[in-house]
């Protein structure tokens, strides 16, 4: 990328660890090929993360709190377009990490990740005061999505009821059997705890 180019965004032209930036973005948040209004070199310029989750549970939760969603919300396409993307622009694979890993093995999962990516391992950071404001990371009826994090304290194996994937109404069980391939390809390249 030109000095201008990094400039007219306020983009350093080299990253510092002091300089880390952690954007989110939602799968079902980017249209399909969206990345591609950006010259792929601005993609470069990243040390891009995945965070997945079992389809099974990731959708069975969507029809749950929504349930006229609709497939192409849930995502998994997209993502494993732009890791595909990305895997082949850099010659190497991004960080994949699953969230069954993560709330199984927090702290070796985390630590595996900062590696990864290169940033200081904080154990600390682990834990946090309950009390969230949900009402600022949720975009939806209020923070319904977000209720475990209000009262969580830290990481760990979350007790939920799920519906299992084979006694879901026929149209979940079809977006999911639509999903997995997707899910499968990033989850067979995760990082895992060590």
């Amino acid at each position: 990328m030109s000095q201008a180019a990094a400039a007219s965004m306020n983009m350093p032209q080299k990253w510092t660890p002091e300089q880390k930036l952690f954007p989110h973005q939602a799968g079902f948040t980017c249209p399909p090929h969206d990345w591609d209004a950006a010259p792929s070199d601005f993609l470069l310029h990243f040390t891009h993360a995945f965070l997945i989750r079992d389809p099974a549970l990731t959708i069975t939760s969507m029809y749950a709190k929504w349930p006229e969603f609709d497939a192409a919300e849930v995502g998994f396409p997209e993502q494993r377009a732009l890791y595909d993307l990305l895997t082949a622009l850099n010659g190497t694979r991004p960080t994949v990490v699953d969230s069954g890993d993560l709330l199984e093995a927090p702290a070796l999962t985390v630590k595996a990740f900062c590696e990864a990516v290169d940033i200081p391992f904080i154990e600390d950071a682990l834990s946090w005061e309950p009390g969230a404001d949900t009402g600022q990371y949720s975009w939806w009826d209020g923070g319904s999505f977000h209720a475990n994090l209000k009262n969580s304290t830290g990481l760990r194996p979350q007790k939920r009821k799920y519906v299992e994937i084979a006694e879901a109404l026929d149209r979940v069980q079809h977006v999911y059997r639509r999903m997995k391939p997707h899910c499968d390809r990033l989850y067979a390249n995760r990082t895992r705890p060590q």
